[in-house]
């Protein structure tokens, strides 16, 4: 089995995210921005040079805050472009911005969608939090040189199972990863398992 039957299926099953969406949005609004964000569609103009930071809910925006924070420190001219998954991690990710910084959806894991947003925003490097590993974009950052970092990474016992089941499409993931800080002792063991460069924790 190879990754490009989780690609067919993944473009596959959109109109069924589509859907899912739709329902999502009906109790929480948010999830009704931007839809079309979500499938490599922008209304911004093109950009390129940014630090991408993703984080998919609320809990990892909150994380997101503080590593940003010490980027800011650093990096006083640092160009953002941040993605999530949620409506809450997306409302909570507008307290990070500042002038100039970019908000947009992580695109779904198709290789069009992948491609158009690697094309619209060219980021220099991508910060994932805990566990946002994705395999088309991780394929498609390979192969365009934007390395990518995973941040207090987690992976708990049952997810690790998971991820040895689909061996095939896990293992070239997490080895394409350019460092990995853990969270735990644990979840290093684990990360590194699946060959993650897991630098510390």
């Amino acid at each position: 089995m190879t990754r490009a039957l989780y690609t067919f299926l993944a473009w596959l099953i959109q109109p069924l995210l589509r859907r899912k969406l739709a329902r999502r949005a009906v109790a929480e609004p948010g999830y009704a921005i931007a839809l079309e964000e979500r499938f490599g569609h922008y209304t911004v103009p093109p950009d390129q040079g940014r630090v991408w930071i993703h984080a998919v809910s609320l809990g990892e925006t909150r994380a997101a805050g503080v590593l940003l924070d010490r980027l800011r420190e650093r990096m006083p001219d640092l160009r953002l472009l941040l993605t999530h998954g949620t409506a809450t991690g997306r409302a909570e990710g507008e307290k990070l911005l500042r002038e100039g910084d970019l908000q947009v959806w992580q695109p779904w894991d198709t290789q069009a969608a992948v491609r158009r947003f690697l094309d619209q925003f060219r980021p220099v490097i991508g910060i994932l939090l805990e566990t946002e590993v994705w395999p088309n974009l991780t394929a498609a950052c390979t192969a365009r040189g934007v390395p990518r970092v995973l941040a207090n990474a987690r992976l708990n016992e049952r997810a690790f199972v998971q991820a040895l089941r689909l061996d095939w499409l896990a293992r070239p993931a997490y080895r394409a990863l350019a460092a990995v800080g853990a969270q735990t002792q644990g979840d290093a063991a684990r990360l590194r398992a699946l060959g993650a460069p897991v630098q510390g924790v």
